[in-house]
């Protein structure tokens, strides 16, 4: 079931809008699938690219996606588990910064994007309806957990439109 805009902050909905189903296990697992087909069609050189010199590289881009995916399930995790400790936000560019996209091989990353999914859908696809309602508070704002799962899905696509149109 999609959440309500009442379980997320507004600036959200550009992510959860890509989302086109409200089986959100069963999302995660196809786009997973379409997001690593189309991750394997780039190449070591194009991965390198980034289209601007304050842009992030493809890899960096993707390692921002598992960054992401990570914290977020983790997040999903603490308010599945009712922690009622207000988590923090991070920077995304000193992560990104930090993710030595450079020294990677494009194998690595697809392969890491596919446990870290893997491990996401391990989570979401146990958790009953009523632990997906519960809510939590992360960088200053409440958030579902089922708002979580559909943001990850919707981020990653988003992620993945980038590359299509500015990078390939």
């Amino acid at each position: 079931m999609r959440p309500d805009t009442d379980e997320y902050p507004g600036y959200y909905e550009p992510f959860i809008g890509l989302v086109k189903t409200s089986e959100i296990v069963a999302e995660l697992r196809e786009s997973g699938d379409q997001i690593v087909e189309f991750l394997s069609s780039i190449s070591e050189e194009q991965g390198n690219y980034n289209y601007a010199p304050d842009k992030w590289s493809i890899k960096a881009v993707i390692l921002h996606m598992i960054d992401t995916e990570r914290i977020y399930t983790y997040r999903a995790l603490r308010f599945a588990r009712n922690d009622s400790e207000e988590l923090p936000g991070f920077d995304e560019n000193q992560f990104a910064n930090n993710s030595f996209a450079e020294k990677r091989s494009m194998e690595t990353i697809i392969a890491e994007f596919k446990a870290v999914r893997n491990s996401t859908i391990a989570l979401f696809e146990n958790l009953d309806s009523s632990t997906l309602t519960k809510k939590g508070k992360a960088n200053g704002h409440l958030i579902s957990v089922r708002a979580i799962a559909h943001i990850l899905a919707g981020h990653a696509l988003h992620h993945c439109n980038i590359i299509r149109e500015r990078y390939l």
